[in-house]
């Protein structure tokens, strides 16, 4: 946007903005407000809905105001009969095709195509349905697509290919049959997809949605011969609470356990306790790399939209990814094993739930990897594959558990503050702002600063590793050896730090990539909307925590010493390996990647 002002008139007044930008962006900063469906700030602008026009003097036709910018006095009309009447018919249009099912839809009372007809008054049908209904794609462990609810505002094909650069989705056919698709109608689940449900959180009705588990874990808080035990990701407290009708990044950390008590759930812990645990291996996994010369940079492996990444798109470069796996899958594992021996529980009867911002996690707990506890136990009892079972059971997004917390009559904020459950309820400082961008950066350092150099780190606050900016670096001094290390969210900013690796060009030893924007509190199941300024709000609230807590090293935690001495014995030692650590595959899958010349070509992986 050019720096130069300009003068516009709307609705009669004068108001001076800056040249270059569009006639909406022009009127929010009037304060004037114009209705929009398929413009989202930073993801895209298709002008494919109509719902945003507005009349400019001397225009044949009305202007779709999220493209068409101002220039020095244009007049501007926001509000008149013709306006409303073309609106109002566009959005109608909209509805001629779209089910009639809202009261029993999972975007009920969050659905912008709702909002936008109640806002414009449309209270009949005047257009017949023209397109057939389709079926639903549910090839995804985390997804479902419904393409009878798209009203093809392109905004997930926008998020994906562009913020994502991704391209698992896009549009196919012409016309009335017109519709978002994969490639070759193959489904989310058999394509290049990575999960990550950025997809879902911008969509503006329920096309695309989380695959709900709800109904599942509610079947098993009710059998009376399992135990049922659940985990939290730090995004969930400053998520959870924005869900439940708070303000955006209200820090709801007591009451979530409390709501969760009620649920039924015979214990509620921390996944916080694992983060610290991934901090402490991953730690040393960088310092046996820096030691042995390894293959760096090393590369977290926290984010499983992430890893599914770059098993698609970077297949030669898996070796720079840490073996450690995810603090979720750590704690699966280790509720199953140690946990399960501690209280002498039978693991197959255990089920292990997870609350999480993200709905990559929901693959995650089904790749075939995410077995081990079964693998621990099956020796030693002789069990046969029929006692199988995965690490981590259920997983459920935010959104689903506030779903389940109002299906429940909980009355969420007016909870009393209560405590997690130990042993594996007990974290530091370090693994609360795992949730945010730079956060498991920042927890690693200190501890990997303390681990190489011996001395006590007094300035525990990495600063330049904090903020929105998509890559962030620094530079940090162990024993006189600097080490840049950088950050980076999305995976089109993980992209490039992948290509410099692949060209040979990186300056890093140490890089963090989480998949959404904003790390994991702007994770594909956080509340909707998830705007940059809820995003903010977020992270500050997570920075709060990790201010306020007694411990702030992920190393000190009591219950992390408690646990090597008792049965891990030392970070990455043969006790370790299996329930903590991991491997990644090539995948195969047909992939569009874009070259230097910006022409998509087809490429394999294999």
């Amino acid at each position: 946007m050019d720096s130069k002002m300009v003068s516009v008139r709307i609705n009669g007044s004068e108001y001076s903005v800056p040249s270059g930008a569009t006639i909406l962006d022009a009127c929010k900063r009037a304060g004037i407000s114009v209705p929009t469906l398929c413009f989202l700030q930073d993801v895209a602008k298709n002008a494919s809905c109509g719902v945003c026009l507005v009349e400019v003097k001397g225009a044949k036709s009305l202007v779709r105001s999220c493209t068409a910018c101002v220039r020095d006095g244009i007049e501007i009309i926001t509000n008149s009969a013709r306006i409303r009447d073309a609106r109002k018919t566009n959005v109608e249009l909209l509805l001629a095709n779209h089910p009639k099912e809202c009261l029993s839809c999972v975007r009920n009372q969050n659905c912008e195509l709702q909002e936008i007809a109640a806002e414009l008054g449309v209270m009949h049908d005047r257009f017949v349905q023209t397109k057939k209904k389709m079926e639903w794609d549910t090839t995804s462990l985390s997804l479902v697509r419904d393409p009878n609810k798209c009203i093809l505002c392109g905004r997930c094909i926008a998020v994906c290919g562009t913020v994502q650069t991704v391209h698992a989705i896009s549009l196919s056919n012409r016309g009335i049959k017109t519709r978002v698709s994969t490639y070759m109608e193959k489904g989310l689940g058999n394509v290049a997809c990575t999960n990550c449900g950025q997809c879902a959180l911008v969509c503006p009705t329920a096309a695309i949605v989380e695959r709900d588990d709800t109904d599942e874990v509610f079947e098993e808080l009710l059998n009376p011969d399992k135990v049922v035990v659940v985990q939290t990701a730090p995004a969930i407290r400053v998520g959870i609470g924005e869900a439940m009708g708070m303000a955006p990044g209200s820090l709801v950390t007591g009451q979530m356990v409390a709501g969760l008590r009620r649920l039924g759930f015979k214990k509620v812990f921390d996944t916080q306790f694992t983060a610290d645990l991934t901090i402490v291996e991953e730690a040393h996994e960088l310092v046996q790399r820096l030691t042995n010369k390894g293959a760096l940079p090393m590369i977290t492996s926290c984010s499983p939209g992430w890893t599914k990444f770059a098993e698609h798109f970077f297949p030669d470069a898996l070796a720079h990814l840490s073996t450690c796996k995810s603090p979720q899958q750590m704690f699966g594992a280790l509720a199953k094993t140690y946990y399960a021996a501690k209280l002498n529980i039978d693991p197959r009867k255990m089920v292990v739930v997870s609350v999480m911002p993200c709905t990559a996690k929901k693959y995650e707990a089904r790749r075939p990897e995410m077995m081990s506890a079964f693998e621990h136990w099956k020796e030693k009892r002789a069990w046969s594959a029929d006692d199988a079972f995965y690490d981590v059971d259920y997983v459920l997004t935010t959104r689903e558990l506030s779903r389940m917390f109002k299906e429940s009559g909980i009355q969420f904020a007016s909870l009393p503050a209560e405590e997690f459950d130990h042993p594996l309820g007990e974290s530091t400082g370090a693994a609360v702002i795992f949730g945010a961008t730079g956060g498991v950066m920042e927890a690693a350092l200190r501890t990997a600063y303390e681990v190489v150099t011996g001395k006590t780190l007094t300035d525990i606050n990495f600063v330049a590793l904090r903020g929105m900016d998509g890559i962030k670096e620094a530079e940090v001094d162990l024993n006189g050896k600097k080490l840049k290390v950088a950050v980076a969210h999305t995976l089109g900013n993980a992209r490039k730090l992948m290509e410099q690796i692949e060209r040979g060009e990186s300056p890093y030893a140490f890089i963090e990539v989480m998949t959404c924007p904003g790390g994991c509190l702007g994770g594909g199941g956080q509340p909707i909307p998830t705007t940059w300024e809820i995003r903010k709000k977020r992270a500050e609230s997570l920075y709060a925590e990790d201010l306020g807590k007694t411990i702030r090293k992920s190393h000190e935690n009591p219950q992390i010493i408690a646990l090597y001495k008792e049965s891990l014995k030392t970070p990455l030692g043969d006790l370790s390996h299996h329930p903590l650590h991991t491997s990644y595959q090539k995948r195969g899958l047909f992939v569009w990647k874009t070259n230097g010349h910006r022409k998509k070509e087809p490429v394999s992986t294999k």
